[in-house]
């Protein structure tokens, strides 16, 4: 399981560097169409916002892997002694894995599903938005694996 879990941190990881530099690539390609040129391109605008969507998701999973990055308030569960700072911790990585499971995975799951057999397409890239919007179950996924990962970890310290 640790060998899985390094691997996917590692690939999140490229992929996050290599989404932000597709995405530093737009805005300039964006500014220098648009005040050089003289004429803005058309599909710049419609890119930043997918590869937006794509980072805070797949950041959000990224975070929920790296169990002491993430955004938490804290200072209730650091008053508790440890045998019930524990088993809090192992309650809040069960409800992230319910979260991520019934929001992510069947919820988004059916936004992919819908968007796809309405055949609804990207008015500027011309993309069917269920392939935008996959990352959103794909990323729950991978939030309940690391739920569980740092769920097994703590019945090991």
């Amino acid at each position: 399981m640790e060998k899985i879990y390094q691997s996917l941190n590692k690939g999140i990881e490229t992929l996050l560097v290599f989404i932000f530099g597709l995405l530093v690539i737009d805005v300039v390609w964006q500014v220098v169409s648009r005040y050089v040129i003289g004429q803005s391109s058309s599909f710049t605008e419609e890119f930043a916002r997918f590869s937006l969507i794509w980072l805070t998701v797949l950041g959000a999973a990224y975070i929920n892997g790296q169990k002491e990055g993430h955004l938490s308030m804290d200072f209730l569960l650091s008053k508790l002694p440890p045998e019930k700072k524990q088993s809090r911790q192992k309650v809040i990585q069960i409800a992230m894995a319910l979260f991520a499971l019934v929001i992510m995975v069947i919820g988004g799951g059916n936004l992919v599903y819908i968007t796809l057999s309405l055949g609804q397409m990207s008015s500027a890239l011309h993309i069917p938005l269920g392939y935008v919007y996959a990352i959103v179950p794909l990323c729950g996924c991978i939030i309940i694996f690391f739920s569980f990962y740092n769920f097994k970890k703590l019945n090991f310290e």
